[in-house]
């Protein structure tokens, strides 16, 4: 077994995520001079790669249910021009992601949305809060959407009323956003992406779906271009307001295949309905306010039910990658197989990929803290390509803390450092404060020093 700080340092790197810091013993962080942040600029995204037939289920199924599993009886949509307002006190970042977000929406999607002028009348309102009172009104939420109100202040008086209903809607008038103000640009901007989306689109999210911000896996983070693709058929003209589900399945393969020639395909590969056993277990599993054991026996029942369901996709290779990130701080040698396992599924499934990125932190971290610097150094840099192009600076800046520390171990400090400067600019977009940013790079370190 690995030895107890260890276990701690890499439990702390399972999430990649910035707000979450475990119990360590403080080790300094070099005395770096803090580089400018560096963002991402907006591209369009690489076009879905599936059969038309497949995203038309898909379609179906995150439109006409709640994640919940309460049905939607009828599609619901803006009508005319989408203009979207920001209240409150935002970040500083907020209007650059915002801006490139409705550039993306208006060219990949094809919806007519742009920022609503003073005075002029939103249908999306954008309201940043502080994250407590944001959780305090909402617990467990990072951000949430809510219909048919106009702001923070609309939304505390009618939240409990039937307009607030998704499912009781027949068209969509307005809707407003919540962010929390006080988080890194990273989570501000992914929130952006994933609340927008629902308040023009879709409202479901599936396990299945592997290339899509619809997923509560939270590998994709900004929207994909399957996303994109959604949201363009969601605002075609064969889909009008009162859809119903059977009138949209006849409509869809026509729809899809004039919107996605390259999907004309007819293959459709089957994936089996997922029971709701799976994402208890799965939902038991990630909660925080589980106990490690109970958080274990869960993610082991995610996995049984996988396997036995002969399940060999994104749902199988997620319950081995929850079931290894809950057994860090508990049994390594469970950790670091359903790592492994995950890690060749998701490389069997999509190549290199952001699921493959996610599990290479884990390993590379486990090389790092072991003394394998060489090997360190290349399962990052076999991951960076696919975590660029996924946009998570919060991962980025990790895997690149982890080379530099590695390159600083095995005696190329000149490298070291123009990699670690690099760390640190991604790292305050991810993680926001430089207090938060150093702490991680201090974790890190740590890692190394248990190798020695």
């Amino acid at each position: 077994m690995m030895p107890r700080l260890l276990l701690l340092l890499l439990f702390t790197l399972a999430g990649c995520a910035p707000g979450q810091w475990s119990d360590v013993p403080e080790r300094r962080a070099p005395n770096i001079v803090m580089p400018e942040m560096k963002s991402f600029s907006a591209r369009r995204a690489a076009p879905a790669n599936r059969s038309n037939a497949q995203i038309a289920r898909d379609f179906l199924d995150l439109s006409f249910q709640m994640e919940s599993g309460r049905p939607i009886p009828m599609l619901t949509r803006f009508r005319g021009p989408v203009k979207v307002a920001v209240k409150g006190t935002p970040p500083a970042s907020l209007e650059k992601d915002l801006a490139e977000l409705i550039g993306r929406l208006r060219q990949e999607a094809r919806i007519d949305i742009s920022r609503a002028t003073q005075n002029e009348p939103a249908q999306i309102t954008i309201e940043t809060v502080p994250q407590r009172q944001l959780q305090r009104a909402v617990p467990q939420a990072a951000c949430f959407v809510v219909p048919n109100v106009s702001g923070w202040s609309d939304f505390k008086r009618n939240r409990n009323r039937d307009a607030a209903d998704w499912t009781q809607l027949t068209e969509r008038t307005t809707a407003t956003v919540i962010i929390p103000s006080d988080v890194s640009p990273q989570e501000v901007r992914d929130c952006l992406h994933e609340e927008i989306a629902q308040a023009l689109g879709p409202l479901n999210d599936l396990y299945r779906l592997p290339d899509s911000i619809f997923n509560d896996d939270n590998f994709h983070t900004v929207l994909t271009g399957f996303d994109m693709l959604i949201l363009r058929a969601y605002y075609s003209r064969e889909l009008p307001n009162g859809t119903r589900r059977d009138e949209a399945a006849r409509v869809l393969p026509r729809l899809l295949d004039r919107l996605n020639p390259r999907g004309r395909s007819s293959a459709i590969e089957y994936v089996s309905t997922t029971p709701p056993q799976w994402n208890e277990a799965i939902t038991r599993a990630l909660s925080t306010r589980s106990s490690s054991t109970r958080r274990i026996a869960y993610a082991a029942k995610a996995v049984g039910i996988a396997e036995k369901l002969g399940w060999r996709d994104n749902r199988l290779a997620f319950s081995l990658f929850v079931q290894g990130r809950v057994a860090l701080g508990v049994n390594s040698d469970t950790a670091i197989a359903s790592f492994l396992q995950a890690g060749a599924l998701y490389k069997a499934l999509y190549k290199n990929s952001v699921h493959t990125a996610h599990v290479a932190t884990q390993m590379s971290a486990f090389a790092l803290s072991s003394g394998q610097y060489e090997t360190a150094i290349a399962i990052v840099n076999d991951a960076l390509p696919a975590t660029r192009a996924s946009e998570n600076a919060a991962l980025l800046s990790t895997l690149l803390m982890i080379k530099a520390e590695a390159l600083d171990a095995a005696n190329r400090g000149q490298e070291a450092q123009i990699v670690r400067l690099d760390s640190l600019a991604w790292g305050q977009y991810g993680f926001g404060s430089e207090q938060k940013v150093r702490a991680r790079l201090s974790e890190i370190r740590a890692l190394a020093q248990t190798s020695t």
